[in-house]
C-alpha cells in the first residue's frame, strides 16, 4: 500500500469508530477484509488511527470538521506531514485537498489538551501544575516496558536474551525489574525471551506499583482483581514464586493467568469465597484508566461525569470488602491506574476516616513525567 492509501484506510476506520464501532473491532474487521495488506501496512493504518484518537479533540479542530477526512488532515498538519503528497487524488487515496482543507483552526488550551472540558477541570482540580504536561502526555504513544522475570532472569541477562530477535531495551530507573523497549517492540510476542517466561509485557509504572508493597516470601496475598494477571505474576516473583490467591468479579478475565503463570514459573490458586486473614491483599480497582489513555484513548472520550461516579462508588466498595480479607496486622493495597484524586486520595481519605484505626502506610501518585503511565497505590494497615 502507498503512503495516501494507508491514510485513506485510516480515514475510512476513523468513520467506522465515529459511528459507534470500537476501535479494536473496526480494525480487526478491516484486516479481515484486506488480506492484501502487509503486517507494515497493518502497523502503519493502526498508528494512524490511534494516534488520531489520542489527538481527537485537537485533529478536528486543526482539520475543520468532525469526519475521518477532516480528523486526517489536522492530525497529519500538526505531525508535519506533506498533506499535498498524501492528499493526492490517487486510486487508492484520499482526494486532492480543497481550499477549505488547507484552512484549519486555531486551537485553544482545552482542545490542545486533547480531553473534554469536564475533564480538564478534574484535571486541573487533581494536579494543579502538572496537569496540562499529564493531559499532553497523553497525546503521544506510550513506551513500551518489558518486566524481567527475576526468578528466571536479571534486567542484563534478559537484555542479551532478546537481542538475537532484534529486540533492543534498556534498564529504565523507574522499577528495578523494568527494560525499556528501543527497537523491534512488534517482534516481542514471538521472540525466545518471552516464550521462556525470561519477560512479561508490562508498563513500568505497573511494576513500581507491586515494587512498593511490603511483600515477603512466605506471605499469605491475594491480587483481588486479578484481570489478565500481571501484577500477579510481578506479586509471585517477589514472593519467590508465590502461591498467589487470585479473584475477578468476571472469571472470565482471568483465563490468560494458568499460561502466563505457567511459563513465567508462578504458583497461583483461586481465592475461595469466605476465606480470609490474607497478609496482603491488593486492590487493582476499576477505574478510569486516566493514566493509561496513551495506549487506551478511546477511554477519555467514553467516559462521562455519571460513569466515574458510578466507578468511585464501586472503588469504595471494592475497599471495604478487601478490609474484611486482610488479617490482623496485615496490608491492604489499593491502586489504580488513574491520575483523578477522586478516585486516588480521597478514596483514601474517606476509609481512614471511617476507619481511624487502619494506619497509613507508603503511597505514591505516579504520572507520565515519571516515565510510566500514570498509577496510583497507597498501603493501610489492619489493627
Amino acid at each position: 500500500m502507498t503512503p495516501a492509501a494507508r491514510v485513506q484506510t485510516a480515514i475510512e476506520i476513523l468513520d467506522r469508530i465515529r459511528a459507534g464501532d470500537p476501535a479494536e473491532r473496526a480494525l480487526t474487521n478491516w484486516a479481515r477484509q484486506s488480506r492484501f495488506a502487509g503486517s507494515k501496512d497493518r502497523a502503519a493504518i493502526r498508528d494512524h488511527v490511534f494516534d488520531a484518537l489520542r489527538c481527537w479533540r485537537s485533529s478536528a479542530v486543526l482539520g475543520g470538521g468532525e469526519i475521518g477526512r477532516a480528523r486526517m488532515i489536522g492530525l497529519l498538519r500538526d505531525q508535519g506531514a506533506d498533506l499535498e503528497a498524501l492528499f493526492d487524488d490517487s486510486r487508492h487515496g484520499p482526494s486532492a485537498l480543497t481550499d477549505a482543507d488547507r484552512q484549519g483552526g486555531v486551537l485553544s488550551e482545552n482542545d490542545h489538551w486533547d480531553l473534554p472540558d469536564w475533564l480538564c477541570d478534574r484535571f486541573r482540580d487533581s494536579l494543579g501544575d502538572m496537569a496540562a504536561d499529564t493531559a499532553l502526555a497523553q497525546r503521544r504513544r506510550a513506551d513500551v516496558f518489558l518486566r524481567v522475570n527475576t526468578l528466571k532472569s536479571d534486567l542484563e541477562g534478559a537484555r542479551k536474551a532478546l537481542e538475537p530477535d532484534g529486540i533492543l531495551a534498556e534498564p529504565h530507573d523507574l522499577s528495578p525489574t523494568a527494560l525499556r523497549v528501543t527497537e523491534g517492540a512488534r517482534r516481542i510476542a514471538q521472540s525466545a525471551a518471552f516464550k521462556d517466561g525470561l519477560v512479561e509485557l508490562q508498563d513500568a509504572a505497573s511494576q513500581a506499583v507491586v515494587d512498593l508493597l511490603p511483600l515477603t516470601p512466605g506471605q499469605r496475598v491475594l491480587d483481588y482483581c486479578a484481570g489478565g494477571g500481571g501484577k500477579t505474576l510481578a506479586l509471585g516473583a517477589r514472593l519467590g514464586g508465590g502461591p498467589v490467591a487470585v479473584h475477578d468479579i468476571d472469571a472470565r478475565r482471568m483465563r490468560d493467568i494458568p499460561p502466563r503463570a505457567a511459563r513465567a514459573g508462578v504458583a497461583t490458586r483461586p481465592h475461595k469465597a469466605g476465606s480470609g486473614g490474607y497478609d496482603l491483599v491488593l486492590a487493582d480497582a476499576p477505574c478510569s484508566g486516566s493514566g493509561s489513555w496513551r495506549r487506551a484513548p478511546e477511554g477519555k472520550w467514553r467516559i462521562t461525569p455519571e460513569r466515574l461516579t458510578e466507578l468511585t462508588d464501586i472503588q469504595s466498595q471494592i475497599i471495604r470488602d478487601c478490609a474484611g480479607l486482610v488479617a490482623s496486622g496485615g496490608v491492604l493495597a489499593y491502586a489504580t491506574c488513574s491520575v483523578l484524586s477522586e478516585e486516588n486520595q480521597d478514596q483514601i481519605a474517606r476509609f481512614v476516616q471511617a476507619n481511624p484505626d487502619w494506619q497509613r502506610g507508603p503511597s505514591r501518585q505516579f504520572l507520565p513525567s515519571d516515565g510510566g503511565d500514570g498509577f496510583f497505590v497507597a498501603c493501610l494497615t489492619k489493627p
